[in-house]
């Protein structure tokens, strides 16, 4: 299977490092075909620019956009890795959303309503944040979570997501803990695709 992963984070030290190694690691001994897209080492562009919606509606992708995209139609599962910031998504990877997830290439609006055009692609969300997951749930941030990304971004576009898995605590644990989560990567990369 094509697998792309797209990757936010900043650091190279991250426990979100780590959760990308395990993930690489583990469908890679699958057999599995993996292209990662480290958005912060691509220095990719976030900004969705007038000039590039104009281009767009012109029939002509800018670049960055095209080779993106190219990547995503060439996925059969896709997923995204990255910290949950202020209750989100990191920039650089709503920006991707964005720009590359556009009108005409992820979604269109047909006489039915919108026409999902990523159907048949399969996507995983792994997620870490500082907050305790308990508080998460209590409070519905994680059941929030889910729905923005999973309902919002995914399914909006046609993509069945698998799982989407969120680690708590981040910072505060011990090794066994961190390893335990990595074990979870594994095992949910192993058995979804």
């Amino acid at each position: 299977m094509k697998h792309l992963i797209v990757y936010a984070h900043p650091h190279t030290d991250s426990f979100n490092n780590a959760i990308l190694n395990t993930a690489v690691e583990a469908l890679e001994a699958q057999g599995h075909e993996v292209v990662v897209r480290d958005l912060y080492k691509l220095g990719f562009q976030p900004v969705l620019t007038e000039a590039d919606t104009a281009s767009m509606r012109a029939g002509q992708t800018p670049q960055d956009i095209a080779t993106e995209q190219q990547f995503v139609t060439d996925a059969e599962a896709i997923t995204f890795i990255y910290p949950i910031w202020w209750t989100g998504l990191p920039a650089i990877l709503k920006g991707y959303v964005d720009r590359v997830f556009a009108y005409g290439f992820a979604y269109a609006a047909g006489e039915a309503g919108i026409e999902k055009l990523l159907t048949g692609k399969k996507g995983l969300i792994i997620n870490t944040h500082g907050t305790p997951n308990e508080i998460y749930d209590q409070i519905g941030m994680t059941a929030g979570l889910k729905v923005t990304s999973d309902v919002g971004i995914f399914d909006f576009v046609g993509i069945e997501a698998v799982d989407h898995l969120l680690f708590g605590s981040i910072g505060y644990l011990d090794a066994p803990a961190y390893q335990a989560m990595l074990d979870q990567v594994k095992q949910t990369v192993t058995t979804k695709f």
